[in-house]
């Protein structure tokens, strides 16, 4: 029991993404704020441990293959999988729930005053998010992709930004940002619940919004922490060939 609330939730995860349910159940950040131990989360939030710790036995030791394993998958596949599941998934949701973001705001926003802040922040995510994919698509990921050729050759790879931390590290804090805004929609939304009057457009938006946040967690946590470390640990063992 104690073995398991030692463990870091980023890591745990990595290794079986259906320990994920269990966090995002207690409230417990495992994509941006992945870089803790169960322990100190559910300090944090003041969780029963030994309730928590039994949650996540059950979970892992259930008989399920559901989950795609994407742990022990080449670097460039990973970056591929990422590229045309989680980006195209979230260029082809945006324009929608934008739409119906701003019908809410006209039909329901003198009733219901946070539609206004929901869309706001929505906007902005939407925005933000696609100079983001941009960056991952023509900078990040193809120097991923080189690293990877040049590991399988033995040869060295040029670094325009010095190190490959640089980018990361400026991913990361735009993955955090991200998760703060979904935190605050959650909030406004009351959890994605829609009100007693809601329309059927009110209830599939915020239905949206819900599956738009859980996909957003399972992109960032494939990144934060399954990608990105090993990208940092792919770059330093070509610099170690290479000297």
């Amino acid at each position: 029991m104690e073995n398991i609330l030692e463990q870091n939730i980023g890591q745990l995860v990595a290794k079986d993404y259906r320990a994920a349910a269990v966090f995002k159940k207690n409230k417990i950040d495992f994509c941006c704020n992945g870089n803790r131990t169960i322990n100190e989360a559910a300090d944090a939030k003041k969780l029963d441990k030994q309730k928590l710790a039994h949650e996540l036995q059950e979970v892992l030791s259930a008989n399920t293959s559901a989950e795609v394993d994407v742990n022990g998958w080449p670097l460039d596949l990973l970056a591929d999988y990422v590229t045309k599941k989680h980006h195209r998934y979230i260029r082809e949701k945006v324009p929608v729930l934008l739409q119906f973001l701003d019908k809410l705001c006209r039909v329901h926003g003198e009733r219901h005053p946070e539609l206004f802040e929901i869309n706001n922040l929505f906007r902005a995510s939407a925005e933000d998010l696609e100079m983001h994919l941009q960056k991952e698509e023509h900078v990040l990921f193809p120097f991923i992709e080189e690293m990877v050729a040049a590991g399988s050759q033995n040869h060295s790879v040029n670094i325009p930004f010095g190190t490959v931390e640089n980018p990361v590290s400026m991913m990361m804090d735009e993955h955090n940002v991200e998760g703060e805004r979904f935190r605050k929609i959650a909030e406004l939304t009351n959890e994605f619940n829609p009100p007693a009057d809601a329309c059927n457009t009110y209830r599939v938006a915020f239905a949206m919004l819900k599956e738009f946040e859980e996909d957003l967690h399972r992109h960032i946590h494939l990144e934060n922490n399954i990608l990105f470390p090993k990208a940092i640990a792919l770059e330093k063992i070509i610099n170690h060939g290479a000297n």
